[in-house]
């Protein structure tokens, strides 16, 4: 499949060298695709190192807004401005490979009803990452984690069972997943035409959970090939601004959790499930700030 009927999608929010790193990656391995670098009103030199280092680049375009609209938003702002049949998510701290994207596009090619496909996200170290391959994160299951009941999946497993798949082994080939990961997802344009792009209603986080539901209940697969490898430094973007970013992750949860399965469980469960959240996003909130003190103490004393 050619490649040149490829759009790369990428979403930058002060990403700081790694968008620059991102599209040299993809400009190594398919130097004829379209890249569309949507940028939330960055603040840092993110995009103008990556102009001067790309400057006035074919295949390249810069879409700056004039203030943070969020990922969806982002997102289907770079849809609109594509031109390619094939519509390839990228997050900016991501790095591709040569395979990367030709493995992507035949998993997406084998079926008809194949509507969506992610690859195998790493960490820097090499171990794979959380989120990549995964099932809906229900309120059920949410309710195990926070409550770390985990523990007895050895004994009922379809019960106890965690969302995160990337503890179980890599797969030998392509299999079918609940969802995938916004890091990186390929998808038809007419099968973006039939969904419909991102839930704006998420600023950032969950969005990418909200798409997969909306691809399955169309009866789209989703899945995960695990020969598609590519290197995610999770977190690059918002090393900043941790508890902002904890808020949102938090209140975008909750509102899946509405969207999707306020008529569905007992509303004593939607009830405690709120509160571990919340409760979570306290204890998150408190250990960044004691964080961020401890290290101010140190430089101050230094």
């Amino acid at each position: 499949m050619s490649q040149t009927k490829l759009s790369v999608i990428i979403v930058n929010y002060n990403s700081s060298e790694h968008v620059t790193a991102c599209v040299k990656s993809v400009l190594q391995c398919a130097p004829e695709v379209e890249i569309i670098v949507v940028d939330n009103a960055s603040s840092d030199h993110s995009i103008s190192l990556l102009e001067s280092t790309f400057p006035d680049h074919p295949q390249l375009k810069v879409i700056r807004n004039q203030s943070n609209l969020g990922f969806a938003v982002a997102c289907n702002i770079g849809t609109e401005n594509a031109v390619g049949e094939y519509l390839f998510y990228l997050n900016p701290d991501c790095m591709i490979y040569e395979g990367t994207i030709p493995q992507l596009l035949n998993c997406l090619n084998e079926g008809e009803s194949i509507g969506m496909v992610g690859g195998r996200l790493l960490n820097a170290d090499g171990s794979e990452q959380r989120g990549g391959r995964r099932t809906i994160p229900t309120p059920w299951r949410t309710f195990v984690r926070v409550f770390k009941l985990s523990f007895l999946s050895k004994r009922y497993p379809q019960l106890f069972s965690g969302f995160d798949l990337h503890l179980q082994a890599v797969p030998e080939r392509s299999i079918e997943v609940e969802a995938i990961s916004g890091a990186c997802m390929l998808i038809k344009r007419d099968t973006y035409e039939d969904v419909e792009g991102l839930d704006e209603k998420y600023f950032l986080h969950c969005e990418d959970l909200d798409w997969c539901m909306r691809f399955r209940m169309k009866g789209w697969k989703i899945m995960f090939v695990p020969d598609a490898i590519l290197t995610h430094f999770q977190g690059a973007c918002s090393e900043s601004t941790p508890v902002i970013v904890e808020w949102y992750k938090h209140k975008g949860m909750m509102r899946f959790y509405r969207k999707y399965f306020r008529q569905q469980y007992p509303g004593i469960l939607m009830w405690i499930v709120t509160i571990g959240v919340w409760l979570r996003f306290s204890l998150l909130a408190c250990y960044f700030y004691v964080r961020k003190f401890i290290r101010w103490i140190q430089s101050a004393k230094a």
